[in-house]
């Protein structure tokens, strides 16, 4: 695993410049500095899925930051008129990204994981990913197929993504305990010992 920081869209990245890669907490505002930046990927705040939440994503893609992942927050949509808002963003955004070679994923709410990924099939949604946090916790298994990325903090447990062989980025907010971190997970780059 390799642990990178997570770090608001509008503050100077100037800090940061030397990470191989940066993943951006999208708040609206960008700072100018985040111009040619190796922007792995852009997480967008906890929103309502509607029509707001599609034209904060359209704002964070025309940044072109050139991202490999759309982290966006999800829960269970519940009901028949969320779950018709949930499935049509989601297509539109889809849609948008189609070709660009950004990818979509969620960042399920506490429990949510295995409804989602129900509907998700329900839906043909095979190219939306996950990204895990501590409030998937055991839910882990069942996106461990799709699982595009990560965030932690110092302290979480991430010995179900080393035990899935997950090597890549952990995003960490403001990179607080990046070296922690590291040092608590060290990279192993083969499992088991052998090759």
């Amino acid at each position: 695993m390799r642990f990178v920081p997570l770090v608001p869209s509008e503050i100077d990245p100037g800090a940061h410049k030397p990470f191989q890669a940066i993943e951006l907490a999208w708040n609206g505002p960008l700072h100018p500095g985040w111009s040619g930046l190796p922007v792995h990927a852009i997480h967008l705040p906890a929103a309502p899925w509607d029509e707001a939440l599609g034209v904060t994503a359209l704002a964070a893609l025309r940044a072109r930051l050139e991202p490999d992942f759309l982290v966006l927050a999800a829960d269970d949509p519940e009901s028949r008129m969320d779950l018709s808002r949930f499935l049509g963003v989601l297509e539109g955004l889809l849609e948008v990204t189609h070709g660009t070679g950004v990818k979509l994923a969620l960042r399920p709410a506490p429990g949510a994981a295995p409804a989602l990924v129900r509907r998700l099939r329900e839906a043909r949604g095979e190219a939306v990913g996950f990204c895990w946090d501590r409030a998937v916790g055991a839910d882990l298994d069942c996106i461990s197929d799709r699982l595009f990325c990560a965030v932690a903090e110092p302290g979480d447990d991430l010995g179900g993504l080393r035990d899935l062989g997950y090597r890549w980025n952990v995003a960490v907010p403001m990179g607080v305990g990046l070296e922690d971190l590291a040092r608590a997970w060290p990279e192993a780059l083969f499992r088991g010992g052998a090759l």
